[in-house]
């Protein structure tokens, strides 16, 4: 009898008379992606082979022999000697020829009451957890390198905007910290998301579960899970996890894609607020002065690529009938490229970060630009009484005047000052300078320096636990 596992032979190849043409097999394996699946695969394996012994299922021989032959499989995967075939189309089928070769019958008995589709299941929930603890260290690296960035600068002013208009002064540290914030909320999504990746599928077989008396629970705790999926046939066709875990990621993108946008700004000549190490930069090949930030450049870009792995996943699902079919084999590149794209780009900003040069005077300049403190006048007026819609027509008359005159509020004559109105008086320009402005906005959330150096005492402690 020809071994069901031979190169010419596939593991149900006993129900069919011919084989599966070449083109089919390239057009349907998936062993040269999936691959990086084989240390879940194995662990799956091991934590399955360990509870079948203990069920009775397997013998403490067969247990024995899987392990030695799965921890030769190991080394060969590590050492780059592991012969992957296509013509057994995935990593399962891949690594339990080899596990056969190696230990003969036991290796056979390994399959015993599960199936390959929630194997591949639970291989992929390990797999999705192991790069959801990777992205929250890494989204604390850069909340941390964010927060080193805005403990130097907490008292350096620059322009806050609305519109992309001059609106009130802030400080860099301030503005940084608004970056932790959202890196913050898209760690505590990922958390999130992990309770309900951190479910068992195995255990469900093929879709209806098995007739070997198994116990679930015992190989989601060996494996780490918090819990089993309950239902087979929901365990083996679910993939609405990595869609939640893709969502996460476009959303832990569009932060990225936002502060890229503001860097690129930034670093621009016309603006001139920032610098960023050379490392993330190139040049041009025909114009010799030109520093491009292509790093930010690129992040806006993969993140459009993270949008589209999340709408093609969510298309991809939207018309399978239960259970599984043979479509979800496509969930894995996107989801894959999702995480090598988010993990990449989390450990590239969080190293940039630590490299940008803020140009100070630049920022004070451009927020002495804009009647930044007009709002300011206007608290002003309101707490000498004046209602605050009148406080602020007088405020717009003064801009008015300022634009004819070509000055900035603070450089007005307090006579000139006094003509919008009269209760103005010489303590108005404490109010009106830079200084003055970020240091009054003095509450939680607010931009002062020191409600700024209590924000980041607060990130430090998240950051330690």
């Amino acid at each position: 009898m020809t071994d069901q596992f031979s190169k010419k032979a596939e593991a149900w190849s006993a129900r069919f008379t011919e084989p599966v043409s070449d083109l089919v097999k390239r057009y349907t394996a998936s062993v040269f992606f999936d691959k990086r699946l084989a240390p879940y695969d194995i662990q799956g394996s091991l934590a399955h082979a360990e509870m079948l012994a203990a069920q009775g299922i397997i013998s403490a021989q067969d247990r024995a022999d899987i392990e030695r032959g799965m921890a030769q499989i190991k080394s060969e995967i590590d050492a780059g000697t592991f012969e992957w075939l296509l013509d057994l189309e995935d990593v399962h089928l891949n690594i339990e020829k080899r596990l056969t070769e190696l230990v003969g019958d036991a290796g056979k008995r390994l399959h015993t009451g599960r199936s390959r589709n929630d194997q591949v299941a639970t291989d992929i929930r390990l797999y999705v957890r192991a790069a959801i603890d990777d992205i929250v260290g890494l989204l604390n690296s850069l909340r941390a390198a964010l927060t080193d960035l805005a403990e130097r600068h907490a008292d350096t002013i620059m322009p806050g905007f609305t519109h992309l208009q001059v609106a009130q002064p802030i400080t860099f540290g301030h503005h940084m910290l608004a970056y932790v914030e959202m890196f913050g909320r898209d760690l505590e999504r990922m958390q999130d998301a992990r309770r309900r990746v951190n479910r068992l599928p195995l255990g469900a077989a093929a879709l209806a579960g098995t007739t070997f008396p198994i116990d679930r629970l015992r190989v989601a705790k060996t494996l780490g899970f918090e819990d089993v999926c309950h239902n087979s046939l929901d365990a083996v066709s679910d993939r609405d996890f990595a869609i939640e875990f893709t969502a996460a990621a476009s959303l832990i993108m569009m932060h990225i894609s936002r502060f890229s946008e503001e860097l690129v700004m930034w670093i621009s000549p016309r603006i001139g607020f920032i610098d960023i190490a050379d490392r993330f930069c190139t040049g041009s090949s025909i114009m010799p002065q030109k520093k491009n930030p292509d790093v930010p450049e690129l992040a806006r870009g993969k993140t459009g690529r993270v949008y589209g792995h999340l709408n093609g996943l969510l298309v991809l699902m939207k018309g399978q009938p239960l259970a599984y079919n043979k479509d979800n084999q496509e969930d894995k590149e996107p989801l894959f490229d999702t995480i090598d794209t988010v993990t990449d780009t989390l450990r590239i900003f969080a190293d940039m970060a630590g490299g940008i040069t803020v140009k100070a005077e630049n920022m004070r300049s451009a927020a002495l630009q804009g009647y930044a403190t007009a709002t300011d006048l206007a608290d002003y007026l309101v707490k000498k009484g004046l209602p605050f819609r009148d406080a602020h027509e007088a405020v717009a008359h003064a801009v008015r005047a300022c634009d004819v005159a070509g000055c900035d509020l603070s450089e007005m004559a307090l006579e000139k000052l006094r003509e919008f109105s009269p209760l103005i008086e010489q303590d108005v320009f404490a109010v009106l300078s830079l200084e003055g402005s970020v240091a009054a906005r003095d509450h939680v959330g607010g931009t002062a320096p020191n409600q700024v150096r209590k924000a980041i005492e607060r990130v430090r402690k998240q950051l330690a636990e």
